[in-house]
């Protein structure tokens, strides 16, 4: 089969054949008909992130189930699914115990312990899949599995209540889901761009306001919640001039340079800083199903697994708008 391996650090991706994999105990092996490129694919390929070299990358694949392993009672063959970061974990630590395995110190994580869905084929542990809904394309569905995902996870754990303002920081691969997805919510959403060419398409999002950064934010009353899904640590402490009193900013984005924040900004609005992964499988669920509903739309450029390297370079130079998946 063919497959994209990331040979090392801060080298260049490589097609390659590769055998092909045989489901083990309580495995599938899925016909990859899309998988997403996440900026932490970036990240990996650069060495920023823990990981051993090579390896497949990819962590939005999305295919069918074309053979199962033994054991396996929950899926069938031809089922449409996708594979989520994390597909397994130690289930005797204490975080395993907490049913919070994200925590757990022996997880195992899609495109960084195991095979990724950078491939025609990839491995999956069965009880890791998620059935996609019916309606939902391949294409669609791939990036819900994590810019979807922590979007709307990112959200949800920040607890927005009835009439609090929403504000999206960065609107790339992350942002145009989140503003789409506080839109839907029912919220007052406001965009924090710096691109005055995306805002016509912001707007089209569902945008109820678009500022320039943090100050802009503080000028027309600020926000409860800041989701901060620019890659940027900068913008994200530049957006707290915007939060509101017991506001809350949810980092989402990567960045190696650290998060400054002010112990007065801290203490005398008391504002917090919210961590957030993808947090729970029922967020994943709820994301899938709007996205079905139609609700949420990607807007991706689609590329075949040849051209994966014109992907990377295009997002690696944030020339993407918004998402890039490879299609096959």
């Amino acid at each position: 089969m063919k497959a994209v391996l990331a040979l090392g650090a801060n080298t260049r991706w490589e097609i390659r054949d590769l055998p092909m994999p045989d489901p083990g105990p309580n495995q599938v092996l899925i016909k990859v008909r899309a998988s997403g490129l996440c900026f932490t694919d970036i990240h990996q390929t650069r060495g920023e992130l823990p990981g051993t070299f090579p390896r497949v990358l990819g962590h939005e694949a999305v295919g069918d189930i074309v053979k199962l392993g033994p054991g396996v009672r929950t899926r069938r063959m031809g089922d449409r699914v996708g594979v989520p970061w994390m597909q397994a974990s130690c289930g005797r630590c204490e975080w395993c115990a907490q049913g919070k395995p994200m925590f757990c110190f022996q997880g195992i994580g899609t495109g960084t312990t195991v095979s990724g869905g950078h491939a025609e084929y990839m491995l999956a542990y069965a009880d890791a899949t998620v059935l996609l809904p019916g309606s939902l394309s391949y294409e669609q569905a791939a990036p819900i599995f994590c810019a979807g995902y922590t979007a709307w996870s990112g959200l949800r754990w920040a607890d927005p209540q009835p009439g609090e303002r929403i504000a999206v920081v960065g609107i790339g691969g992350l942002g145009h889901l989140a503003v789409q997805y506080a839109k839907a919510a029912g919220f007052f959403t406001i965009a924090v761009s710096r691109s005055p060419d995306k805002d016509n398409l912001i707007r089209e999002l569902g945008a109820d306001e678009i500022v320039r950064d943090g100050d802009g934010l503080a000028r027309i009353r600020g926000a409860d919640v800041i989701l901060g899904t620019s890659n940027s640590a900068d913008a994200m402490a530049d957006s707290i001039k915007g939060l509101r009193p017991d506001g809350r900013l949810v980092p989402m984005g990567f960045d190696t340079k650290p998060l400054q924040v002010s112990l007065s900004d801290l203490i005398n609005r008391r504002i917090r800083i919210v961590g957030s992964q993808q947090n729970g499988r029922e967020y994943l669920y709820e994301a899938l199903e709007m996205a079905a509903r139609g609700q949420i739309k990607v807007i991706a450029e689609t590329y075949p697994l040849a051209d994966a390297n014109k992907a990377f370079d295009r997002l690696s130079e944030g020339k993407v708008r918004f998402r890039a998946v490879l299609v096959h």
